[in-house]
């Protein structure tokens, strides 16, 4: 463990990593061209990284990582073909443009493949901050992964430990395409987390706590990790199921994404062009309250979404997904976006730090609205049907009543339909959590079915 290559995560020189990147990359599409490909695209990345995961005092695993890989997509006509290879050798490369060549001449025509459009490119590439890299050494990763369980294990009440875990990591990526585009991105990442058990045997409970950042220096201590996560899981104690009711549901920030990845998931364009999503054909309709607005914010220094370009090279922009409740628009790439007869927006890849806006309350303002009802902390299952909006998911918290938190729940499912869900969101919490590509208070949902004993 403790040879020279596992000791430490050294500092990368990003400039001199990003011009033999580069380089790849040119290579590739000088490659596909004279292959006979009429357009190629590639991606060319280094990743590296150190994790450190501990239980009961003791470092059960220490990964130190670093690869490199290169994707490259050719277009023959109309027809399409991909490969990819993690030895970035001459020769390699040459033999995986030439699979993705000859895989391109057996495949189907499309009539929607093909490059982003030369003008969608993106031609500005500001500093987001992303990049904050240090010489992390791996002594200093698992005393701060130990850190974060002894201060979780130091509640007497704590009865075990799943483990806790700190890790660095950082990326380099060049995009470039045969229509002249060359796009570099790069970032850090550095991460903790602590998983608790209390209670012995049928009482045990379990719940955990993490956090990500951008920035080594802007983590919680791994003791505030740690304690967190013991909070969480004692509060869970005593916790029962509560009789079937329709009453008001408060997803809080962490669970809230995901209710929000759901919006996401019936508006993304795959979604719509199979006509597999309760949205489509909803743009320019009201399908939150008037107050609500959703933001797509690509250019948020340090934030995990953030990004001058998407996975096609066409820039990224700010806009209103959601503006007064109506929705503006979907979430499209080039391709899904030639197959609804639209323009690509920018996302493929995904989409860059979306956030909720509007009616903003303090948790304990919530409570108070919600009066009685059921607080989410954490939802399971995958019964989410996109084609009719239909929402099940199994789920556990705590009762409100009075707006008071009364006790922990477990063993009950929220049920409703998505399209009633977002309009009858009543507020939003200021408890934002910026930890991902989701950045969203807790939300306060009206008329949910909460199905227990």
């Amino acid at each position: 463990m403790k040879n020279k290559a596992m000791v430490a995560q050294p500092i990368p020189d990003r400039e001199r990593e990003w011009d033999e990147l580069t380089r790849h990359v040119e290579e590739v599409l000088d490659c596909a061209r004279q292959s006979g490909a009429d357009s190629a695209e590639a991606h060319a990345g280094m990743q590296a990284g150190i994790s450190v995961e501990t239980r009961l005092g003791e470092v059960e695993t220490l990964e130190h990582t670093r690869d490199r890989e290169l994707s490259v997509t050719v277009y023959v006509g109309r027809s399409k073909g991909h490969a990819g290879c993690g030895d970035l050798r001459t020769e390699s490369i040459r033999e995986s443009v030439q699979r993705a060549v000859d895989i391109a001449r057996f495949t189907y025509r499309d009539k929607f493949n093909g490059l982003a459009d030369p003008e969608r490119l993106a031609i500005e590439f500001p500093d987001l901050d992303l990049w904050h890299p240090r010489a992390t050494d791996v002594d200093e990763a698992m005393q701060r992964a130990l850190a974060c369980e002894a201060a979780g294990l130091a509640d007497e009440r704590i009865s075990n430990s799943e483990g806790a875990s700190a890790s660095s990591h950082f990326g380099l990526t060049v995009y470039g395409n045969s229509n002249g585009f060359m796009g570099r991105s790069s970032g850090t990442r550095y991460g903790q987390s602590c998983v608790l058990i209390a209670g012995q045997g049928s009482t045990m409970q379990r719940d955990y706590w993490y956090d990500s950042r951008r920035v080594y220096g802007e983590l919680e201590t791994p003791e505030q990790t740690g304690a967190e996560a013991a909070k969480r899981t004692l509060a869970r104690l005593g916790a029962r199921q509560v009789k079937t009711a329709k009453v008001p549901v408060l997803f809080t920030a962490p669970v809230a994404r995901s209710l929000l990845g759901n919006l996401v998931g019936a508006i993304s364009g795959s979604a719509l062009y199979r006509n597999a999503s309760f949205l489509k054909d909803q743009a320019g309709e009201q399908i939150f309250p008037d107050w609500f607005q959703l933001a797509e914010l690509p250019f948020l220094p340090r934030a995990m979404g953030s990004a001058a370009f998407d996975a096609e090279g066409v820039a990224t922009r700010e806009r209103n997904i959601i503006e007064r409740g109506v929705l503006t628009g979907y979430v499209l790439s080039s391709y899904s976006g030639r197959r609804l007869g639209l323009e690509t927006t920018g996302n493929a890849g995904g989409v860059h730090n979306l956030r909720p806006l509007g009616r903003e309350l303090p948790f304990a303002q919530l409570l108070e609205e919600m009066d009685t009802g059921l607080v989410v902390t954490e939802v399971m299952g995958q019964g989410v049907s996109m084609v009719t909006g239909d929402y099940s998911r199994g789920a556990v918290g705590f009762w409100v009543e009075g707006g008071q938190l009364t006790h922990a729940v477990e063993e009950v499912t929220v049920a409703g339909n998505l399209r009633n869900m977002f309009t009858g969101i009543r507020a939003l919490g200021d408890d934002r959590d910026d930890r991902g590509n989701i950045q969203s208070g807790s939300i306060l949902v009206d008329g949910l079915t909460v199905a227990g004993s």
